[in-house]
């Protein structure tokens, strides 16, 4: 009698994660006038360690964190910290390199497998009603590297407040990610955090250089997913995002 087929062990979640966090926070000031957009505080806690706190609590053991404006505060304000993820900064005082030369950059620093990569500027709230794991989680659980080399963490436009009305992408019955085509309205907008692959940054130019335009030439080979987990979403990118988000974490 021939022993049924298994399917092959999921890798372990990613344990690593970049937080990008060398931007200028223009859009943020005053607030930035005197300190990195990372270190604006919603509901009584700075960006950086809303984003940090989850990641922790999703089981990431470390965090390379870029640094660029006021590194030296960045710096300071990562060395107090005594909760999980341990850190370790990625230093980008001579040029600001952007999303994707940031991660780049960073790569010694970085395992050789996937690992998360998260923005600071976007913070959310679980729904309690919805059962099953965290947002975090739910990428983690979706991440496939045989099938992907993204996996990309997408709100509806409808449950997420300062990012594009117009959407980003169109979430597929099996996962995969399209970008929408100028003058197109998609459904769903990335909402800060993902998992890639090394390679997917390894190629990129030398300098800054965005994210974006690779993630669309894998999404053309059906080499990006997404994952949709229940939660209301806030990008704080202004002074007045961040007012509306302390609101809704107030309960209003």
């Amino acid at each position: 009698m021939t022993a049924p087929k298994t399917a092959p062990p999921k890798a372990a979640p990613p344990r690593t994660a970049m937080v990008l966090a060398a931007g200028l926070g223009t859009r943020m000031r005053p607030l930035t006038n005197d300190r990195p957009k990372a270190l604006v505080e919603v509901g009584g806690k700075a960006l950086m360690d809303h984003m940090l706190d989850r990641l922790g609590a999703a089981g990431v053991e470390t965090a390379v964190v870029n640094v660029h404006y006021f590194a030296d505060l960045m710096e300071a304000h990562l060395a107090k910290r005594t909760a999980a993820p341990r850190i370790i900064v990625s230093d980008e005082r001579a040029q600001a390199l952007e999303t994707g030369g940031g991660v780049k950059h960073a790569l010694p620093l970085l395992p050789d497998e996937a690992f998360f990569v998260a923005n600071i500027d976007a913070i959310w709230q679980d729904d309690p009603a919805a059962p099953g794991p965290g947002a975090v989680e739910a990428v983690a659980g979706t991440w496939d590297a045989d099938r992907m080399d993204v996996c990309l963490m997408l709100a509806p436009t409808a449950a997420s407040m300062g990012f594009h009305d117009t959407g980003d992408v169109f979430l597929e019955p099996d996962g995969r990610v399209r970008f929408k085509a100028p003058g197109e309205t998609a459904p769903y907008v990335y909402v800060g955090l993902h998992i890639c692959k090394p390679a997917v940054v390894q190629g990129g130019p030398e300098g800054p250089f965005s994210l974006l335009p690779l993630w669309k030439a894998l999404a053309e080979q059906g080499r990006i997913y997404g994952v949709s987990p229940p939660g209301l979403w806030m990008h704080v990118g202004d002074p007045g995002a961040r007012e509306l988000a302390e609101a809704k974490l107030a309960g209003a």
